[in-house]
């Protein structure tokens, strides 16, 4: 597999360090299949290759190091710069209209679990930024979701072992409905919570 040649040369001859800067590339919006090499860092763990703290401390780190750039770029650009460049790294002006629509209604829980949406995650930092909202806020839900984001697919690389590649399949496959049952979910939650707000 030609994606696997790849992960295997950077996990060779970079290690922990390679992570890290392939998951800032990636978060930042580079054309990078994050799910993938976070599950094939997971079938390293399970070869023995790699240890699981520290896969886990460097895809953190690497996703972390990611959306706060994201996050500092926005801030500093604003939106015409991802307008300007987004379509280059398949970010659209559908995809970024979307995204700042729901940051609007939901911004902590699109932090939290953007990272889980293919497309969300390269564009909800950007979102917080020109949304001006509070960095400090920002790092909690951010940095919670790319905990969750990064211990979910490396546990699941090491647990699946020799079929750490279906992983992979069943994201690209699924990742339209996965994306339609959490805003469905989400949808469902911000009615509640503002219902008992009202209260």
């Amino acid at each position: 597999m030609f994606v696997e040649q790849h992960l295997n040369y950077l996990i060779d001859h970079f290690g922990y360090f390679g992570i890290i800067i392939v998951l800032i590339g990636g978060i930042i919006g580079l054309p990078i299949p994050d799910e993938v090499l976070l599950t094939y860092v997971g079938f390293n763990v399970f070869q023995g290759k790699l240890t699981y703290s520290l896969s886990l401390i460097s895809a953190f780190f690497g996703a972390a190091a990611g959306i706060s750039l994201s996050y500092f770029i926005g801030y500093k650009f604003g939106l015409p710069l991802l307008k300007k460049f987004g379509p280059k790294f398949h970010i659209t002006e559908q995809k970024i209209n979307l995204t700042s629509k729901l940051f609007q209604k939901i911004g902590p829980i699109l932090l939290l679990i953007g990272y889980f949406i293919p497309g969300v995650r390269h564009l909800a930092a950007y979102m917080a930024a020109i949304n001006k909202y509070s960095f400090k806020k920002f790092v909690i839900y951010a940095y919670t979701g790319a905990l969750l984001w990064s211990f979910t697919f490396i546990t699941l690389g090491r647990k699946l072992g020799q079929d750490w590649h279906h992983v992979a399949a069943y994201v690209s496959h699924y990742s339209g409905y996965l994306i339609l049952l959490l805003l469905f979910s989400l949808a469902i939650f911000y009615y509640f919570w503002k219902k008992r707000g009202r209260k």
